[in-house]
Parts: structure tokens; sequence; C-alpha cells
């Protein structure tokens, strides 16, 4: 079975949400519609999301309050926002969204091809991470059992005795500590 990404679709309008979904749904993704900033922020504190497309004008949180609310929990700090607004926005709107954490910015009514290949980019991107991810765990598995087998290869009478078997397995076990260590630099998630 192949892994589905979850993207967050924020609007206080309906229609906007089902024609988000309209435009999405030819990506077999996961699209979870919510209605506003504060389902917004509670939605990527529970999950895991590639990419929130993000109205800007909402009642109560707007756009901008919910990308900085977002980006304040560590869940949300590398997630893609794409701010979406139906208003003619003057540029000094498009730097705020930037300033609040946006990736990209798009002005209703958008061209649906190039919102489609803005978000697939971004699920590609969150699907390939989350392979690595998954990789490296998987190394950091197999590379504890490595630790381990060094760890008593070092305790064999024969290494204790013989001082160049005894240099070998410490060279040994020096290259295995670096491998973990790049593990751990490379996934965070190592160990």
């Amino acid at each position: 079975m192949s892994r589905r990404a979850r993207i967050l679709l924020v609007d206080d309008r309906t229609e906007n949400l089902i024609a988000l979904e309209a435009i999405l749904s030819p990506l077999n993704q996961i699209l979870v519609p919510v209605r506003s900033g504060e389902r917004a922020v509670q939605a990527v504190l529970a999950d895991e999301y590639a990419v929130v497309l993000l109205d800007i004008v909402m009642p109560g949180m707007d756009g901008f309050e919910t990308a900085t609310q977002i980006k304040r929990h560590a869940k949300g700090r590398d997630v893609p926002i794409i701010f979406l607004t139906a208003e003619v926005a003057p540029v000094e709107q498009a730097f705020r969204g930037y300033a609040a954490g946006a990736v990209d910015y798009l002005a209703k009514p958008f061209d649906p091809w190039v919102l489609k290949a803005k978000v697939s980019v971004f699920v590609d991107l969150y699907l390939k991470n989350s392979q690595l991810r998954d990789e490296a765990d998987s190394l950091s598995v197999g590379l504890g059992a490595v630790e381990e087998t060094v760890a008593l290869l070092r305790k064999l009478p024969a290494v204790l005795m013989d001082a160049e078997a005894g240099e070998t397995a410490a060279q040994l076990a020096g290259r295995v500590g670096r491998l973990r260590d790049a593990l751990e630099a490379f996934g965070g998630r190592a160990g």
C-alpha cells in the first residue's frame, strides 16, 4: 500500500473548500478541510501535513495569525503554507504572508492547474522525506545490532589478548560510532 499525505485546506467558506477538494482530489491524497484558524492549528498539532492551503481573510483568527500560531509549534514549524486570498492584495500583504511563514501566495481566482502543480511538489517532498525517515529508522535498528556485535567482539578473550585484533576492533567501534553520529545528524530520530 502506498503512503498518502495529508493536505490541510483552511477556509471559512464551504464553497471554497469544495472547490479546493475538487481541484486537489486527482492527487489522491488525504484532504482535510477546516473552517477556521483555530481548527487549523488544532489539526496541525494532531497530525502531520504535507502542505497547508490557508485563506487569509477569515473571521476570528485570520490567516496571518493562523500561520504564526502553526509555526510557533514544533509540529508545524516545517509545514509549508500556501496563502490563498480573494482580495486584490497590496504587495505589503504578500510580504506579511511570507514573514508569517508562507512559502507561496496565490490570489483568487487562481489557475487550478498551477495550484495542483504547486501542491503536488510539496506532497512529493513530504512523501520522499517520510520514506527517508523510515529508511533512517531501519538503518538505526541494523546499526544497533552491529554495535552490539562489536561490543561483544571487543570482549572476546582472543581479541583482549591480541593487540592487533584489539586495535582493529577499536577502529571498527570508532567507525560504527561515526556512522551512528551521521545517522543521528541526518534523521535526528535514530537511537
